[in-house]
């Protein structure tokens, strides 16, 4: 059972590194709902740079640098040019696709490196994750910087007139998420399944991205649903560890992704935002155009 947990939670570290830069990106008004493409680009840079290293270190360097050049790039578009952040954030996705399939290509198969150890059975990464929320949770919500990035994602102007810099705070929160991303899909390709194939992520970013609607914007409910959701796709991929001779593994399968569309639905309602206080940040996709 234990061996069943790790994994579980494994799986989970994946979401939310991937999910919590989103959530900072998010707090500040940007969107960017390429954090598949985000995942893939850094998932793949990383497994390259293990391969051709077998450093971990310089893998995970990659990765940083990959998502900060995705990053600016995407703030680029969405903060310099006030381009649609939807359209970039797509845009971001599709090229994902495209150029990681040519770029992984020649190294697809196992990454071939020892396993990163860590204590009680699980990666350096799980701890590294829950850290990060910590760390995340104080900065937001009990920091100047914090109260300057939530200021620019729900009221810019009130708060480019208190002197908070919006668009350099927004580019700093963009690049951020865009780092995290890139390491979301490390973990992915050289923890939870050193394996590089074609699309290996197949919609862990587009279940990143909800789980930041679902958390509400607060890191701690991230955490908690990036645990839950973690669980659901371990337990669908080994369903008669629990519930044996139930339903076909494929149906299992299905399991998590049908569970996260209902709970969207019921969050993105008039009655669950007014009964639970859903803190949709205000300027959340808007360009900031000062006057």
């Amino acid at each position: 059972m234990w061996d069943l947990l790790a994994r579980s939670l494994e799986a989970s570290t994946v979401f939310v590194f991937a999910a919590l830069g989103e959530l900072v990106n998010q707090r500040a008004g940007t969107l960017n709902v390429g954090l598949e493409g985000l995942m893939l680009f850094g998932g793949t840079a990383a497994f390259i740079a293990a391969r051709l290293t077998a450093s971990y270190l310089a893998a995970l360097a990659a990765a940083v640098a990959v998502g900060t050049v995705l990053g600016l790039a995407h703030g680029f578009f969405s903060i310099t040019l006030r381009g649609d952040q939807v359209v970039s954030g797509m845009g971001l996705w599709i090229l994902s696709f495209g150029l990681t399939t040519y770029l992984g290509s020649p190294f697809t198969g196992p990454l071939g490196l020892p396993r990163m150890a860590g204590a009680f059975g699980l990666s350096p990464f799980v701890y590294a994750g829950v850290a990060l929320v910590v760390v995340s949770a104080v900065v937001l919500f009990r920091t100047g910087a914090g109260l300057a990035i939530r200021s620019v994602g729900e009221n810019p102007l009130a708060a480019e007139a208190s002197g908070v810099p919006v668009g350099l705070t927004r580019y700093l929160c963009v690049v951020w998420g865009g780092v995290l991303g890139a390491l979301g899909g490390a973990v992915y390709t050289l923890s939870y399944n050193p394996v590089w194939t074609y699309n290996f992520l197949m919609g862990w970013g587009f279940v990143s991205l909800a789980l930041v609607f679902f958390s509400m914007w607060n890191p701690w409910i991230l955490l908690a649903g990036a645990t839950l959701f973690g669980i659901m796709w371990q337990l669908s991929l080994s369903p008669e560890l629990v519930l044996p001779g139930v339903l076909s593994r494929y149906i299992w399968r299905t399991v998590p992704f049908a569970v996260t569309i209902p709970i969207l639905v019921v969050i993105s309602t008039p009655w669950f935002r007014s009964r639970w206080g859903l803190a949709r940040p205000e300027a959340l996709g808007r360009p900031f155009a000062p006057d």
